[in-house]
């Protein structure tokens, strides 16, 4: 008994100690990123499975090193750049990340509504849109961030559904390994955009401005600020690792179960919700489309308060204004109305005519061009030490810091000299 108790208070204690890395780590896995993976999956079979082995400490690196950026800065990386370096570099980051965190909002937005629309043929996606917009509208301003972290995560959980079904066929487990381990790429522009996309949608631009600023959150919250030690850096190198191998795991077996069933099934574009919900039909036989569309709107509601919160960080950083989700609406005023005006410019998204897969796809690959630049912005803050004082980058964060960037790029000019000149 005494046994049991203490396992119970070491997880009890572990989970507590899970915050913004499992839910930036779950945000990962929105809508945009279930679309990318299942793309590729069907497209490609087990190909690219060994990119989730390549990214994961990749992402892992990034993402500590923007929590590292704002536990010892108590701010943001906005906050870091408008006061350490000239003001058009940050111009240049607000140029490359306003677009693409807008459209993807508006991307997950239009996934859960078609998921609703699937569910409930005689209602018309755009209606689901609305509802899910103004329910996440309402959630944001009126709950405290307390209560929608520890929501958060426990949403985290409704991804497991795709560890199961590959386990309901028989596989070639040398091929899975064969797969898994050793990279297989084809120099084509198809190609390359998946591989762009699914780099784009696993190392995330929003995700590195959400990151740095919900540290200062928690450390506000637990009232850290001032003792900002090597104990708290390695409790917040845990929560990352642990929310990034999270990811990863989601990541690898939506492309094991899309690449088992859909490209197997000779289902090898996907146009529409339907077409990635067969994915989990072995499982869920008639309940697949439910199993998915709970999938979808589960990420999305993890993935969009994060997306908006980013942008809303980054704005009110930039201007000075205050923010911050413990704050109340009469507290931080700016900060909650640049969140509805983003989840406001991703609704009219729905209206330009792109289905809704097609642009979660999209995003993926518009993050995978713009990513390499911020992660330049991010290397250059961390290892300056009048910035990061004795928490500079260690030798392993700077190898896998610049070689995410050199692979990042080389995928980038590789997608954009194949569009224009093949």
């Amino acid at each position: 008994m005494n046994n049991k108790s203490k396992l119970s208070n070491q997880l009890s204690r572990f989970w507590k100690l899970l915050g913004p890395g499992l839910v930036t780590g779950a945000s990962d896995d929105d809508p945009s990123g279930i679309a990318t993976y299942s793309q590729a999956g069907a497209a490609y079979g087990l190909s690219t499975l060994w990119t989730s082995l390549v990214a994961f400490p990749l992402m892992a690196a990034i993402q500590q090193m923007c929590a590292r950026i704002g536990l010892v800065t108590s701010q943001g990386l906005t906050g870091a750049l408008k006061n350490n370096y000239p003001r058009p570099i940050l111009y240049v980051m607000l140029l490359f990340s306003f677009p693409a965190i807008i459209m993807n909002i508006g991307a997950d937005i239009a996934g859960m509504g078609a998921v609703g629309n699937l569910l409930f043929p005689s209602i018309d996606a755009t209606y689901f849109s609305v509802l899910f917009t103004l329910i996440l509208l309402g959630l944001i301003i009126y709950l405290p961030y307390q209560k929608i972290a520890s929501t958060l995560k426990y949403l985290c959980i409704v991804m497991l559904v795709y560890f199961i079904v590959p386990f309901l066929y028989k596989q070639d487990f040398a091929q899975i390994l064969k797969a898994t381990f050793i990279p297989s790429i084809k120099f084509d522009k198809d190609f390359m955009g998946i591989l762009v996309g699914i780099l784009g949608t696993t190392i995330s631009p929003y995700l590195f401005f959400w990151q740095a600023s919900v540290e200062v959150e928690e450390m506000n919250k637990n009232k850290k600020h001032l003792m900002v030690n090597k104990r708290i850096i390695h409790e917040m190198n845990e929560d990352v690792d642990f929310g990034m191998s999270f990811s990863g795991f989601v990541m690898y077996f939506i492309i094991l179960t899309t690449g088992t069933v859909l490209y197997n099934g000779g289902i090898h574009q996907i146009d529409t919700v339907e077409q990635a919900a067969m994915a989990l039909k072995p499982l869920a036989g008639n309940l697949a489309y439910l199993l998915f569309a709970i999938g979808i709107i589960g990420t999305g509601l993890i993935a969009i308060p994060v997306l908006s919160g980013s942008l809303s960080y980054i704005v009110t950083e930039t201007f000075g204004w205050e923010q911050g989700l413990n704050k109340k609406f009469h507290e931080a005023k700016a900060f909650y109305s640049i969140i509805g005006l983003s989840l406001i410019l991703g609704l009219s998204l729905n209206y330009v005519g792109i289905s809704p897969i097609k642009a979660l796809i999209y995003t993926a690959i518009l993050y995978g061009l713009t990513a390499p630049v911020l992660i330049a912005i991010i290397l250059h803050i961390s290892n300056n030490k009048k910035i990061m004082g004795e928490y500079t980058n260690s030798r392993t964060s700077n190898i896998l810091g610049f070689s995410a960037f050199i692979i990042m790029t080389a995928a980038a000019l590789a997608l954009l000299y194949l569009q224009f000149f093949s």
